[in-house]
């Protein structure tokens, strides 16, 4: 980038931020209607599946019957619960995932128009290049533990990822030992 006064620098800046803060609210949306969307559809897949039980339930002539079709009615419900949270935290991942890229971008963004506008005043002034390199250094100090911290966070959030599908596999596998064995006829 060859900008040639500070005013220049400043409105390059700003236009950038200014785009980066166009695109959050635009993934704000995307992630907010892919949420609206996913309750939608939960809500009117619960609704169904409930209706078909209820008529099972209501078919049933004894309480043997009753019994046992009550408990076949349990796994697919906490499978149905482990699967809509998991889909809630699959957007939520992927949203956050999008915000992350974009942060990134308009970090490196920002680094190289500040980078080019320490270039500019070292060249215009000798008796600057320590200051600037001074600068630079700092920057460069600040980028090192932007990325650590962010690399940080990718872990903790892939710990998360980890911890969310264990607690769901002990959830469906406690669930589904804890099923009703079968009544036994009365002789």
């Amino acid at each position: 980038m060859s900008l040639s006064s500070p005013n220049e620098y400043f409105a390059a800046t700003q236009k950038s931020l200014l785009d980066t803060v166009h695109s959050l609210v635009n993934l704000s949306l995307t992630g907010l209607e892919k949420l609206n969307a996913f309750h939608l559809s939960t809500v009117r897949s619960t609704l169904l599946e409930q209706l078909d039980s209820s008529r099972e339930l209501l078919a049933t002539r004894d309480f043997r019957d009753l019994y046992q079709a009550g408990g076949t009615f349990a796994q697919p419900q906490i499978d149905k619960a482990i699967g809509y949270y998991r889909g809630l935290y699959d957007i939520s991942a992927e949203t956050r995932e999008e915000f992350i890229k974009l942060l990134e971008d308009g970090h490196a963004e920002i680094n190289r128009t500040i980078s080019s506008a320490l270039d500019g005043y070292a060249k215009s002034s000798s008796s600057s290049e320590v200051a600037v390199a001074a600068v630079k250094s700092a920057i460069s100090a600040a980028n090192s533990a932007f990325e650590n911290a962010n690399k940080a966070a990718r872990q903790v959030a892939g710990l998360a990822e980890a911890g969310v599908a264990a607690a769901a596999g002990a959830t469906s596998r406690a669930v589904a030992s804890a099923a009703p064995t079968k009544v036994r006829k009365a002789a």
